[in-house]
C-alpha cells in the first residue's frame, strides 16, 4: 500500500452496485466523507434499483464519468438491469457489475491513484471483489463494509437452496474477506459472524450512519395525510418486510377507523398488497408509492407511529435496516416487529415499543397499544429516539471514524 504525505485529503475509491439517484445509504455517506475532507470517487453501475428499469436519463449500456453536484465523480460502467427480479436476470446484474466493474472501470479510472478502496457490500457481496481488483492495481488498502451476509442471504430468501452451491459461494466469500485489509459490520452480530470468516483480517464494527436530522422543506411537496392516527412504514415493499403480517394486522383493525396503515415505498410485494387490499376490501391501508428522499421527513412529521417489519429469520434478526436510523433521527415513536438487533435497539434507546415478527395480533396490538399511549409518553419516546441518535449514529461523526479507519 502506498504512503501518504502529511494532510493531503484521502483518495478514496467507493466501489457500490448501487447509488444516487438508487436510495441507498452510501449516498449520505460519500457526502459526508467529501464534508470531511475526502476526495471520493464513485464506481458504479446504471441506476435501476428497485423497480429493474434503468432510471430516465440513463442506458443500461452507457459508460463514462459524470460530476455529482457535491463535487465528486461517478464513474458508470453497463449493467444488465434486474428486470423483474427472477433469479436469471439478478445473477446477470450482479455479474455484468463485477465484470464492468473491473474492465471497463479500470479503463475509465486508469490515470486515477487512490489511497483506499472502499466497498459497500450490498448484496451481491461479491462484488467486493471488483474493490480487491482495485485495491491490488492501485496499490490502496482496501475495505469491505458488509451489508448482507453471504451465502445466508441466498438461503434466507430462497434464491439458493442447495448446499452444493451454498458450499462454493461461502469459500469464495471468505477468501474476498481474507484477502481484504479490513472488514466492517454494520452491527455487532455482523462482526461476530464475519470473525469466522475473516481469517487474519480484523473485523470492526462500524454502523450505518443515520442521515442529517430531518428539515422539513415546504417547497417539497409531500402528500398530507389528514386526521386519524397514522402508522407509516417506509422503504422497500419485499419479502423481507414480513408484508402479509401487516395486512393480516390491518384486517384485525379495520373495526378502528381512526388507525391508518401507510406503506411508502416499492418492490416485489406490492402487486401482492394490492391485489389483498382490494380482495379485503381494506379502508385503513393507503399505498403511497415512492417518494424522494427529501419528502420523506415530512411525512414522517406526520406519523404517530412508524413501523418497522421484519420476517422471523435468524439471520435477519443479525440485520440493522438502514431505515431505523432514519425512524430514529425522525423523532417519532418507533415500533419493531423484529427480533434481533435492531428489537435492541429500539428498547435500549426508549425510543417505542417491540412485538415479535411475522404475528399479525401481536402486530395489530402493539399499535392498539401506541393509540392507547398518553402524547406525553409518544413525545417522550420521540425525545428519546433523538437522543439516541445524536449518540449513535450521528453521519459527521462516524464519517471522521470511517476516515480514521482508512
Amino acid at each position: 500500500m502506498r504512503s501518504r504525505r502529511p494532510r493531503q485529503p484521502l483518495h478514496i475509491l467507493v466501489v457500490s452496485h448501487c447509488f444516487d439517484p438508487e436510495p441507498f445509504r452510501i449516498n449520505q455517506v460519500v457526502a459526508d466523507l467529501v464534508a470531511a475532507g475526502a476526495r471520493p470517487t464513485v464506481l458504479t453501475g446504471q441506476p435501476n434499483y428497485p423497480d429493474g428499469q434503468v432510471y430516465p436519463g440513463y442506458r443500461a449500456a452507457g459508460c463514462g464519468i459524470e460530476r455529482h453536484r457535491d463535487g465528486y465523480d461517478i464513474a458508470r460502467v453497463p449493467v444488465v438491469p434486474r428486470g423483474n427480479g427472477r433469479a436469471v436476470r439478478l445473477i446477470l446484474n450482479y455479474l455484468s457489475f463485477i465484470l464492468s466493474g473491473i474492465i471497463l472501470g479500470s479503463w475509465l479510472l486508469r490515470r486515477r491513484r487512490f489511497d483506499a478502496v472502499f466497498v459497500y457490500a450490498t448484496s451481491p457481496v461479491i462484488q467486493g471483489y471488483v474493490g480487491l481488483w482495485f485495491g491490488m492495481v492501485k496499490r490502496a488498502k482496501t475495505v469491505q463494509w458488509i451489508q448482507d451476509l453471504w451465502p445466508e442471504a441466498l438461503s434466507a430468501t430462497g434464491f439458493v437452496r442447495s448446499r452444493w452451491l451454498l458450499e462454493p459461494v461461502r469459500k469464495v466469500v471468505s477468501l474476498m474477506y481474507r484477502s481484504s485489509d479490513l472488514v466492517l459490520g454494520q452491527s455487532h452480530a455482523f462482526v461476530r459472524h464475519l470473525s469466522r470468516q475473516a481469517g487474519r483480517t480484523p473485523v470492526e464494527f462500524f454502523p450505518n450512519p443515520g442521515e442529517h436530522p430531518p428539515a422539513i422543506d415546504g417547497a417539497v411537496p409531500a402528500p398530507r395525510l389528514g386526521p386519524g392516527f397514522h402508522v407509516v412504514f417506509g422503504g422497500n415493499l419485499g419479502k423481507a418486510q414480513a408484508m402479509p403480517s401487516v395486512i393480516a394486522a390491518a384486517d384485525l383493525l379495520r373495526q378502528d377507523t381512526d388507525i391508518q396503515i401507510h406503506l411508502f415505498g416499492s418492490g416485489a410485494m406490492r402487486g401482492w398488497i394490492e391485489e389483498e387490499i382490494a380482495c379485503r376490501g381494506l379502508m385503513n391501508v393507503k399505498l403511497g408509492g415512492r417518494m424522494p428522499s427529501q419528502t420523506m421527513p415530512a411525512i414522517y412529521a406526520q406519523a404517530n407511529v412508524l413501523l418497522l417489519t421484519l420476517v422471523d429469520d435468524p439471520l435477519i434478526a443479525q440485520t440493522v435496516p438502514s431505515k431505523l436510523q432514519s425512524y430514529l433521527a425522525a423523532g417519532i415513536p418507533i415500533l419493531v416487529a423484529v427480533n434481533g438487533e435492531a428489537a435492541d435497539i429500539v428498547k435500549r434507546s426508549g425510543s417505542g415499543i417491540t412485538c415479535p415478527p411475522d404475528d399479525p395480533a401481536a402486530l395489530a396490538a402493539a399499535i392498539t397499544e401506541m393509540k392507547g399511549m398518553s402524547a406525553a409518553e409518544r413525545t417522550e419516546m420521540g425525545v428519546s429516539a433523538c437522543r439516541f441518535f445524536a449518540e449513535h449514529y450521528d453521519p459527521g461523526r462516524l464519517s471522521r471514524q470511517l476516515l480514521a479507519l482508512m
